[in-house]
């Protein structure tokens, strides 16, 4: 597995570097949801599976931009399921942005995620890597190397509230709970990118990221094994939780196919128990 992470190092670089000096804008094309794909995406997509080709221990590669699973090598032992750029939308706005990897094997569930790492683009570079058993690691890029910084341990309790989805889409109790977080003096951090939110929450210690269920997209709208999975086993290994909307760890999520969409809780172990009692007995 370590040669996994040496290569999504390398491709974080060849990525910033094509945020920094690429055309920006849309393309001609859509992905996998129908999604009019950005160029961006498109180039970041080939990178990673120009590099992750390269490894003979990779069975197969899953892209969020692709509807169909890419087989490798079939006597091998991983599965990675990406997101080459989550939040591309934003680039050209200069707001933060990043990558996400989940790392699986003999399945594509939350039982199989062996490890997960993700980037952040932003004024500085930075991958957090958790691997199964241990606390996430936080590393920042320093002439063009990766630099542990630390380990992430969240708090019980947080101050961050970072809520998802279109609020006029938003059942009842979950602007009900969503409003109540604030009313308690929560600080709202929505930067319309999953990536840079989701970091903010994990590096402050704590606090509620929320992207539920709504009325129309009851299902949620982030993809489970290229989003969502990889981020619970984070705040998961890091002390907090990560649930959906029946208050079931996301680690526990079955999809039936790779772009699969669930609705998704992550946060300190006292908001979550506060996101299950709004929930309970409603969906």
């Amino acid at each position: 597995m370590e040669r996994i992470f040496t290569k999504i190092e390398e491709i974080a670089l060849k990525i910033d570097n094509l945020i920094k000096t690429a055309e920006g804008g849309y393309s001609e094309s859509s992905n996998s949801t129908g999604d009019t794909q950005l160029k961006l995406d498109i180039q970041s997509d080939e990178i990673i599976e120009k590099v992750l080709k390269e490894l003979p221990e990779i069975k197969a590669i899953i892209s969020e931009e692709k509807e169909d699973i890419l087989e490798l090598n079939s006597d091998a032992q991983y599965t990675v399921c990406y997101d080459p750029l989550d939040g591309s939308s934003i680039v050209d706005y200069n707001l933060s942005v990043g990558s996400i990897f989940g790392i699986y094997e003999n399945g594509l569930d939350g039982a199989s995620l062996k490890a997960s790492v993700y980037i952040v683009y932003g004024p500085r570079v930075e991958m957090i890597k958790t691997v199964r058993g241990s606390k996430p690691k936080h590393y920042r890029l320093i002439n063009n190397k990766f630099i542990l910084q630390s380990e992430i341990i969240l708090n019980s309790h947080g101050t961050l509230n970072a809520p998802g989805g279109t609020q006029k889409n938003w059942y009842p109790h979950h602007k009900e709970l969503i409003d109540l977080f604030f009313k308690d003096g929560y600080r709202l951090r929505y930067s319309g990118g999953m990536v840079p939110d989701l970091h903010q929450v994990l590096l402050k210690g704590g606090g509620l990221f929320s992207y539920p269920g709504t009325t129309d997209k009851p299902k949620g709208k982030l993809r489970a094994l290229f989003e969502v999975i990889p981020f619970a086993l984070a705040f998961i290994e890091a002390g907090g939780e990560a649930i959906d909307n029946r208050g079931i760890s996301l680690l526990e999520f079955k999809p039936s196919h790779p772009h699969d969409t669930t609705p998704c809780f992550f946060g300190s172990k006292d908001e979550i128990k506060r996101v299950k009692e709004a929930y309970s007995g409603k969906e």
